[in-house]
């Protein structure tokens, strides 16, 4: 099975920018679409971004338009979220995951359609 670990969380002051990475194992990581959900203090999993297999599409959430960025490099088996411009609600325990199946054709943003999930990486923003 797909071995998903993330990196890269911290804290961070409002304003500013970071970047997770998602580190798969499995050769056939390339075949999944990946994204990434967050879980904040008190609340329930959301999503936040995805992209599909090809690394040709991608989608998020209307809290994170503008500021997120998903991104993949398959040779490496790794996938990026690039956050700018980070506010105090985006503190959350960030996860990645990757579709329960292969060659999806279009994202999906339920958390039942991801099969595979990281143990998260924590993102902490400070006002």
């Amino acid at each position: 099975q797909v071995q998903l670990v993330e990196s890269g969380g911290g804290l961070v002051l409002a304003g500013g920018s970071l970047k997770l990475s998602c580190a798969a194992s499995g050769r056939t990581f390339s075949n999944y679409a990946v994204a990434w959900f967050r879980q904040g203090p008190g609340k329930e999993r959301e999503f936040v971004a995805a992209i599909n297999w090809r690394g040709d599409s991608t989608y998020y959430a209307d809290s994170v338009k503008g500021r997120f960025t998903i991104s993949r490099d398959n040779a490496k088996n790794t996938v990026f979220l690039q956050m700018n411009s980070l506010k105090p609600e985006d503190t959350a325990v960030y996860y990645c995951a990757a579709d329960a199946i292969t060659y999806r054709n279009e994202i999906t943003t339920a958390t039942n359609r991801y099969g595979y999930w990281g143990q998260g990486t924590r993102v902490t923003v400070s006002s």
